[in-house]
């Protein structure tokens, strides 16, 4: 026997959840532009039929429904589509950081421009030509001079501005440590909160969105491994239930350091075990972990026990990578990095463009001088001995500058090769204007130094321009490589809100579709009503 009331409850539970679907539908709508939302759906369950299977079951001829239920709220979500745009995400810290750094590396160098090295150094070798035409003109001394102060003044700039930025850059890995450590502690906190509610049953679904948005920042900085775990001691969580995040250091292929190194540590067996923060180690003796003090050696991970574990595979990508491999980072022998490289590099040069020329100019004699000069052309600044043996602690490009007696009397200029320093006298004029494209393995200052940089290749110009040369192609290759990771970012980012973004178009028809199910199932109850009405009211009224 069916229940005479049987038909009221099964639209009231139709008038229920259509009601709770219009309210997720309304949730929808608002956040539609909230970055990170995912849309919401609630999943529509058919409640247990009439009667159930027992023995003593009404013999009726079949089983009855009994009406709809919501059986949960779930937010529509695609996990392999987040792991695709956490790893181009990734790459695009990594190349977005790399490109810029070079982009301003480009900048301060300025090749080619009239103002750059390479226009400074044309115009020196000129002036000196200039000068074996004219060795008794004290303008085309006074030209050289000048011209060399400007090579000095050129090398100073672009030491000063190459250090300058290098500490910039120092200061953003701090900035960006400081901002994953913000984010990890973060995540563990939304990991707290949702351990809290899912052992109840319940979808914490804008949990779930907050805890997905921070891993996507998080892994523009590092690249990271995401493990979902449901601890065995976890109450009665739902079947769709998405757990805590268990997050993990990983290199940029994808593949994880060995042994793991853990940033959030979660277990099945103890559920939630900690967050380890992230610190820069450096060259300081006594670290603070607030500035930079010399190259980087090593990313520290904070170790659940107490101690801190060192990264020195700088391979995890991201802006943090970036910008390591940009600022320089050694291992206690050599120095790598863009940056420390480009230093280096000038220095390198500066120092054996400086010392051939005094070597080359004290053999020579002075306008009217019967013995050989002994003023070097280039100093350095503070004081030091530009004619010693190379040393790389010694910042040459920093420091050059012309000697201030040939800037205060360019007549001490020596251009003759013979005693007497004589009007036309011009052929150590000519040695030094052939430093231009004199070999390195040919230098005179060479013979003489044991420490004389081994990587010096080609001439001046060929060895500057090969340097220029190579700071274009890597600019170039990491711009492009950023904008094809931003390409391919973009185009998983629109596959990912196709699936997971709130569409209004859709959700006005869901809106209406719920709406007209609501006032059908109200319709339902009017008619049910009316049917007891007669039940009650118009039944049994023989023979009052």
């Amino acid at each position: 026997m069916i229940s005479t009331f049987h038909g009221l409850e099964t639209a009231r539970r139709g008038m229920s959840t259509q009601q709770a679907a219009l309210y997720v539908t309304g949730h929808n709508i608002a956040n539609a532009n909230t970055p990170g939302y995912s849309r919401q759906r609630v999943n529509f369950e058919q409640t247990e039929k009439f009667p159930t299977g027992s023995i003593n079951r009404p013999q009726i001829p079949g089983q009855i429904g009994t009406g709809v239920k919501a059986g949960s709220i779930q937010r529509i979500r695609e996990s392999f589509l987040d792991i695709q745009y956490r790893g181009e995400h990734n790459k695009v810290g990594y190349y977005g950081s790399l490109s810029e750094s070079l982009r301003k590396m480009e900048e301060v160098l300025n090749e080619p421009s009239d103002s750059g090295l390479h226009s400074t150094m044309e115009k020196f070798w000129n002036s000196l030509q200039d000068l074996a035409s004219h060795t008794e003109n004290t303008g085309a001394r006074d030209v050289v001079a000048a011209s060399g102060q400007m090579v000095a003044d050129t090398l100073n700039y672009y030491y000063n501005s190459l250090t300058r930025i290098q500490n910039d850059i120092g200061q953003e890995i701090n900035v960006k440590v400081k901002e994953a450590n913000a984010i990890l502690d973060k995540i563990s906190s939304i990991n707290a909160q949702i351990a809290d509610v899912e052992p109840h049953g319940y979808l914490p679904n804008d949990l779930y969105d907050e805890r997905d948005k921070l891993v996507d920042d998080l892994s523009k900085i590092i690249n990271i491994k995401v493990t979902k775990v449901i601890p065995n001691n976890y109450g009665k969580p739902s079947d769709i239930a998405e757990g805590l995040y268990n997050i993990e250091l990983a290199k940029k292929d994808g593949s994880p350091y060995s042994p793991p190194v853990q940033l959030i540590s979660v277990t099945k067996g103890s559920g939630i075990i900690g967050t380890n923060h992230l610190r820069i180690k450096d060259e300081a003796a006594t670290q603070d972990y607030e500035t930079m003090e010399g190259l980087v050696t090593a990313l520290e991970v904070g170790q659940n026990n107490g101690t801190w574990k060192a990264i020195t595979d700088y391979s995890f990508g991201g802006e943090l990578a970036g910008l390591i491999e940009s600022y320089g980072y050694t291992d206690g022998t050599d120095d790598f990095g863009y940056y420390p490289t480009m230093v280096d590099q000038l220095n390198k040069m500066t120092y054996a463009f400086a010392k051939e020329f005094n070597t080359i100019h004290k053999q020579g004699y002075a306008l009217g001088s019967a013995t050989q000069s002994t003023d070097n052309f280039f100093v350095i600044d503070p004081p030091a001995d530009i004619n010693a043996n190379y040393d790389s602690s010694v910042n040459y490009a920093q420091l050059i500058k012309v000697n201030k007696n040939i800037i205060n009397d360019p007549s001490l200029i020596a251009a003759a090769l013979q005693p007497g320093g004589k009007s036309g006298d011009n052929e150590n004029a000519l040695l030094l204007a052939s430093i231009k494209t004199k070999n390195f393995d040919n230098y005179l200052s060479k013979i003489a130094d044991p420490n004389f940089p081994k990587d010096l290749t080609g001439n001046m110009d060929t060895y500057y321009s090969g340097i220029i040369g190579k700071l274009g192609v890597n600019s170039q290759a990491a711009a492009k490589d950023a904008a094809n990771s931003t390409t391919l970012r973009e185009s998983v980012e629109y596959n990912r809100q196709s699936i997971s973004a709130v569409s209004l178009d859709e959700e006005m028809t869901n809106m209406i579709k719920f709406q007209h199910a609501y006032n059908a199932a109200a319709r339902n109850i009017t008619v049910v009503d009316e049917m007891l009405d007669k039940i009650i009211n118009g039944m049994g009224v023989v023979g009052r």
